[in-house]
């Protein structure tokens, strides 16, 4: 059984790690690592995070390294990650795919279910 890894910035899940290895291996992408950036901003909920595989590292990077898989984050990014949880979930009704938990959101309360911004969004904190 997979052991869940905390590393100094954000944790990583045993379900994302193993994901993460089954798409590299499936499309033969030796050598790629999970990128998680900052893809925008600025509601309330806090920022929005999004993922590729990347085989292109900078030297500002920073990477990580969760159960075999490695993870590469941006030296912007990686202070929105603090306290967040990658995970993959797959939910019969809504899907698979991963997500950030971000503890770091802000608390508050929608009466609608959508953000100010006029995206839906779930903020765990």
């Amino acid at each position: 059984m997979l052991q869940e890894i905390t590393t100094q910035i954000f944790t990583v899940t045993p379900e994302a790690s193993q994901a993460v290895k089954d798409i590299l291996a499936q499309r033969n992408l030796e050598g790629y690592a999970l990128r998680v950036y900052v893809s925008s901003g600025g509601c309330s909920c806090g920022v929005n995070f999004g993922m590729a595989l990347d085989n292109n590292f900078r030297d500002a990077d920073q990477t990580f390294e969760s159960n075999g898989v490695k993870v590469v984050v941006d030296e912007v990014s990686v202070d929105y990650l603090r306290g967040a949880t990658i995970d993959f979930i797959n939910d019969p009704q809504q899907g698979q795919g991963f997500a950030v938990r971000d503890v770091n959101a802000s608390k508050h309360e929608h009466d609608e279910g959508g953000c100010s911004c006029g995206s839906s969004c779930s903020c765990n904190s």
